[in-house]
């Protein structure tokens, strides 16, 4: 029997692909993307097109496993090159059933809350799905009802989307259709071509009609090469540039002013603040000519309409959140919010509003403990563990529970997040796909499902359509999903609240009960019927956007969209910005309660060239720990079909200039080092950095002859604003590997 089962890609990306997925005789043999899906239009990533190869994988985790040897000990050999093959005879594990792990977690959980409190075991998860039910829903039910410590989610994101905030006051933005109309598109710190391949084709629409692509990046990415203007900046120094671009846009006075009187506040501060940072000095920082930040400040804000699309690199360094903070008030500054194809887009996950606190019930805490739980960094994650000095340390983490997550792989500082995992005290249970970095260090070790089977409510960052996504086959071995897996546990723990024993689609239904109006009309049995339905804009309340287009549409633009069947969404094209002040705020009260500037602020990173910090003596080079193109974060890694797209993993790209000063050739086994720790590379020189930078891409550890990765060199310093990871602010040196 052959049937096509309507899903939708849960990974860390901003697109939401919808997925059509063809089953015949109980198995998946195909996978293509749903071509009358209005944004992702039919094509999937090269990462998600081989997806049967990771639902069939070998290397899939199949039953519950037990640790037999110590710590450490890897359960898959590798083969050449890194590439990973089956599990050897002597794992590291023996199987075990899902009665005897469950009873084994419980009884260890049970224990560990006895001795030392609840609050010694922490939940850590983040992206490995961003489904709303098994991202967050059943689990952090289980661990508010056992008063376990709560995760403080902000490894990715958070500081940009504190900044975006704190100008605009929610995570809003410009519809990925509307970059079809734009005239002048800035890609700031972002690589669309390589992780937001969706919104790509829009691009192109728009340039085919004249529009110009200019591309702001440290790196020479896939989006830089094929830009119209490519301008590298340094690392870090993205404040100082939106800084000088205002200088230019509001001493020339090319800012809209009506939209700025009617929709902002704190104009008068802005515009003595950016008298500070004039072009000439701001060339200094970011390395972009005088002349090239003159003329992109008037390019962008007199070809109209201007976009940026901007995406969380900038914020990824000590002042991420001010950057992120000064580049969201250009187009408040020039009203390119008012047009079609105008404004800017960070992450529209703001927009859906579905009910977490009926899917995540914090409440429960309070029977648990009689309070909220303390919260812990996932950034400091090696700290924590290593239980060094501090109120996050006490009581000390005793259990480990990973699921959605690899942070052997993906945390700051790989070698105190690596001491802590090896931690013989340390309970450590991961729910998992594959055998991974973080695996090495389990105890138990539980068998998770892909999106094909489980279903699930996905929203999206990237647009602005819900879909369900469809389970399409039985689960593989004995794998479950995290709604299933802590259902369970819930069970075996005792708890007998009633939502432990909720079924999903109930829980998809409690999820769209929202006050939200852009939800209103959106139910589970239309969403079934129609498997993606765009958010309902025009009964959205005016204090999260207008969701109309009167105001600031001209009529070109209005008879274009018509034309196309679409109505754009224009969520501050009459203000209503839902701020404390109700308009977009160049100067915040809240920022100011904060100790921190209430205007906007450029200091060069401590960690860095410019910076003033300890750390950065004697070393250099400013280290950009990237991200590859074909994986994501740490997912599809060990994939062979996937990672054969990852020529350059393990090479560190330098600029010639540096390389000759080392006498470093092509190719070259070098040393990347700093007081953190060392990785050995291959020394690649080519044009993707400037001089005073060098570039690595996040790997696994276990592919490394080393067994470290990049983030062997990076810290837990926390961000300005969000409390997120600096993985941009490192320095290291460089010189040959001598065995």
């Amino acid at each position: 029997m052959k049937r096509v089962v309507h899903a939708a890609c849960p990974h860390d990306c901003p697109d939401a692909c919808g997925v059509l997925i063809t089953i015949e005789d109980g198995r998946a043999t195909k996978i293509q993307g749903d071509p009358e899906h209005p944004v992702t239009r039919g094509f999937l990533c090269a990462k998600v097109a081989k997806y049967l190869d990771r639902v069939y994988s070998p290397d899939r985790v199949l039953y519950p496993m037990r640790r037999v040897k110590p710590k450490g000990a890897t359960s898959l050999r590798e083969g050449q090159a890194g590439t990973p093959v089956a599990p050897s005879n002597d794992s590291a594990f023996e199987r075990i059933s899902w009665d005897e792990a469950l009873d084994e977690i419980t009884q260890r959980l049970r224990r560990i809350a006895a001795e030392y409190g609840p609050e010694s075991i922490l939940p850590y998860s983040y992206g490995g799905t961003l489904g709303a039910l098994n991202s967050a829903s059943m689990d952090r039910r289980f661990f508010h009802r056992l008063g376990a410590s709560q995760l403080d989610r902000s490894i990715c994101s958070t500081a940009g989307e504190e900044g975006l905030k704190s100008v605009i006051g929610i995570k809003l933005g410009t519809e990925p259709e509307q970059f079809a109309h734009s005239r002048y598109i800035i890609a700031w710190g972002s690589n669309i071509h390589g992780n937001n391949v969706h919104l790509w084709p829009f691009i192109e629409e728009a340039r085919h009609k004249g529009a110009k692509l200019v591309v702001i990046d440290p790196y020479r990415t896939r989006t830089a090469k094929l830009a119209d203007w490519y301008l590298p900046i340094n690392p870090g120094t993205d404040a100082a540039l939106a800084l000088g671009l205002m200088h230019i846009i509001i001493n020339e006075n090319l800012f809209d002013a009506d939209y700025v009187s009617r929709y902002t506040v704190g104009f008068e501060d802005l515009k003595a603040r950016v008298q500070q940072h004039p072009p000439e000095k701001v060339a200094d920082w970011t390395g972009i000519s005088a002349d090239d930040i003159r003329k992109l400040a008037r390019e962008y804000a007199t070809v109209r309409p201007s976009v940026i699309r901007v995406n969380y690199g900038v914020q990824r360094s000590e002042g991420g959140g001010m950057a992120m903070r000064a580049i969201t008030m250009l187009p408040c500054l020039t009203g390119s919010w008012k047009e079609v194809g105008g404004g800017l887009q960070l992450s529209l996950s703001g927009s859906y509003g579905l009910n977490k606190e009926a899917l995540e019930m914090p409440e429960l805490m309070q029977k648990a403990l009689g309070r909220p739980a303390r919260i812990v960094n996932m950034v400091q994650l090696g700290s924590v563990l290593n239980k060094l000095s501090g109120p996050l340390t006490a009581p000390p983490i005793q259990a480990l529970f990973v699921y959605s997550s690899n942070p052997a792989a993906v945390c700051p500082d790989h070698n105190e997040v690596v001491r802590g995992l090896k931690r013989p005290d340390l309970f450590t249970v991961v729910h998992e796909q594959f055998f991974t970095d973080t695996t090495d260090y389990a105890d138990i070790v539980l068998p998770a499902t892909t999106f094909f089977e489980h279903k699930e409510l996905q929203t999206a960052y990237g647009h602005y359509y819900l879909q369900v996504s469809d389970q399409a086959m039985d689960p593989v071995g004995e794998c479950r999903s995290n709604v299933e897996l802590f259902r369970a546990l819930a069970e075996r723990m005792g708890f007998e609240d009633e939502c432990f024993r909720e079924t999903v689609d109930s829980m998809i239904d409690r999820a769209l009960e929202s006050p939200n109006p852009r939800l209103k009309g959106i139910t589970r049995d239309r969403l079934e019927r129609e498997h993606f339905i765009r958010l309902n804009f025009k009964s959205a309340s005016n204090h999260v956007g207008t969701g109309h287009v009167g105001t600031g549409v001209s009529p070109v633009q209005a008879e274009r969209s018509s034309a196309e069947n679409f109505t754009p969404f224009l969520p501050f094209a009459q203000g209503n910005f839902p701020t404390p002040s109700g308009k977009a705020e160049f100067y915040s009260e809240t920022l100011k309660r904060q100790g921190l500037d209430p205007v906007v602020a450029f200091t060069p990173p401590d960690e860095s060239r410019h910076g003033s910090g300890s750390k950065a003596a004697g070393f250099p080079l400013e280290l950009l720990a990237r991200k590859p193109d074909n994986h994501l974060n740490s997912s599809f890694a060990n994939l062979p079909s996937v990672r054969v797209m990852e020529p350059w993993i393990g090479d560190l790209e330098m600029h010639p200039t540096d390389a000759e000063a080392r006498g470093v050739r092509d190719g070259d086994r070098i040393r990347a080092f700093n007081l953190r720790g060392e990785i050995v590379l291959k020394a690649r020189i080519d044009g993707s950095v400037r001089p005073g930078v060098v570039a690595a891409r996040l790997d696994w550890a276990r592919f490394s002859s080393g067994g470290g990765n990049i983030n062997a060199l990076t810290s837990e310093k926390l961000t300005d604003l969000g409390n997120a990871a600096t993985f941009y602010s490192v320095c290291v040196e460089v010189e040959l590997f001598r065995a």
